[in-house]
């Protein structure tokens, strides 16, 4: 089944919604706790905990839901529907940060945080999964794919490197404050210490550019939720003999072998990912002593995979998906390595970084579409399809994987005795430290994303095995 552009398109535009909620709460939210709201890093650091193992149980649990979920509109597309709505509202309530203070606005956080956390998987689940139904044409899903990973980074990227600047802007307008202030960190660091009412005033102004921002942006996002519901359709449904079993939907999950290998590189990619982007930091921090340096990598680093990941279709076409994933992950890691060689070079460095992100760009759109054929796989090996269960256990090991990266990340530079309040010349003077942060940004993630053609090697569907198990699929259907 050939999907049209404008399905195309549609689809893309929800991961764009994700990205534009999400991403303020991955990038902002703790800032916002802390050095907004004045909650303790303790405390935020629990928050956050507590919402990431409510979300990683939810995943199976609503994989499970849409799998028997059965309307006029399909198993997917109305958690899009119903979902959207709910999504926007608790961001913005996980932002709004009442008059409260002490253990009262602890009390109001959590529940708001955890709620949120329940609504992206309710709703990001089932429109992963979506993906895999809309069509039965692994290179159609691949193409899919490509369009969505294109949109999401597009999301991704002006959240990243544009989002606090309207912060500002909108929190200055509604304050009355000078906007240079808040954009300048010297001037905005004097102007506070000058008057204690100054103090409050940037508070204010932060507090309101962000309840605007979330508000904008999760308006935008229920408008580009509603446009993947009404522009996508569901075509790829289960076996009609197919009984509803918990036991047997998840006895054959993990007898399914290409599932089982993805969830293995999806964990591996994933401790990378974690151990590169928080390294990053220090990096720049202290290796470099040029934080504000880092907003340049990252957003170079995006474009990089915006610009390489349409290049994706075409490449499977001629190499077939478990081939270029190989291939991918293999020079990928190889130019993350070499951040580890380009030392103090700015230009290097950004080099090295662009090239791995291009080599690596095809591989994000390959990992799901080889997730729903591995839920094709299912139905014709053991004539059982789970595809949500299929796609939200694969991104609850996603999140095992990150959660691994960030705790080997923190355990590593606890073993060095890294300590943020040494000051930045103590840091620096640490040899320990010093390479510890050097071999973390470039070779343990460069090695780590190689290590995934090992795993690939296992991954048993070829371009042979994917065309007998469409022509058998559709046969059985008729």
């Amino acid at each position: 089944m050939k999907l049209s552009i404008k399905e195309k398109l549609g689809y893309s535009l929800g991961d764009t919604a994700s990205h534009f909620v999400w991403d303020l709460v991955n990038f902002w939210l703790i800032f916002y706790y802390t050095d907004v709201l004045g909650i303790s890093p303790a405390w935020s650091t629990a928050i956050a905990i507590l919402g990431t193992i409510m979300d990683a149980v939810m995943d199976p649990i609503v994989g499970l839901w849409a799998d028997r979920t059965n309307t006029r509109w399909g198993k997917f597309r109305p958690f899009l529907l119903f979902g959207c709505v709910p999504f926007a509202l608790f961001a913005f309530l996980a932002f709004l940060g009442p008059d409260l203070e002490g253990n009262a606005l602890i009390s109001y956080i959590l529940p708001m945080f955890i709620g949120l956390r329940v609504i992206y998987a309710i709703v990001n689940i089932p429109y992963s999964s979506l993906g895999a139904v809309m069509t039965n044409d692994s290179i159609e899903r691949t193409g899919l794919n490509s369009y969505r990973f294109v949109a999401a980074n597009i999301g991704q990227l002006i959240v990243s490197g544009f989002a606090l600047y309207i912060v500002y802007y909108l929190g200055s307008y509604a304050t009355g404050m000078d906007y240079s202030i808040m954009m300048d960190d010297s001037a905005r660091k004097a102007f506070m210490e000058a008057d204690a009412t100054n103090t409050a005033l940037v508070r204010d102004s932060y507090i309101i550019g962000f309840r605007y921002l979330v508000a904008i942006f999760g308006c935008i996002g229920i408008v580009l939720f509603l446009i993947t519901f009404a522009t996508t359709k569901e075509r790829v449904a289960p076996p009609k003999r197919q009984e509803t079993d918990l036991k047997h939907d998840f006895k054959y999950l993990f007898k399914n072998r290409p599932w089982v290998v993805l969830m293995l590189v999806g964990i591996v990619s994933f401790i990378m990912f974690a151990i590169q982007n928080i390294s990053a930091t220090y990096y720049f921090k202290y290796f470099l002593d040029a934080e504000s340096k880092s907003q340049i990598f990252n957003i170079l680093g995006t474009v990089a995979l915006i610009i390489a990941i349409p290049m994706t279709k075409p490449l499977v076409k001629k190499f077939g998906a478990k081939q270029l994933y190989i291939v991918c992950s293999l020079r990928s890691g190889f130019f993350f390595c070499l951040l580890f060689f380009a030392g103090k070079d700015f230009v290097l460095i950004n080099i090295f970084n662009c090239l791995g992100k291009i080599a690596y760009a095809p591989a994000i759109s390959l990992l799901w579409t080889m997730l729903a054929d591995a839920a094709d796989y299912g139905d014709w090996k053991f004539q059982r399809r789970t595809t949500g269960l299929c796609l939200s256990a694969a991104v609850f090991a996603q999140k095992i994987g990150w959660s691994i990266g960030a705790a080997l990340f923190g355990a590593i530079m606890s073993a060095v005795h890294f300590d943020a309040n040494m000051g930045l010349q103590q840091i620096q003077d640490t040899l320990e430290i010093m390479n510890s942060i050097h071999w973390l940004f470039g070779i343990v993630p460069g090695v780590l994303y190689a290590s995934c053609a090992i795993f690939l090697a296992f991954y048993n569907l070829d371009t042979k095995t994917l065309q007998q198990m469409k022509t058998e699929l559709e046969q059985r259907a008729e």
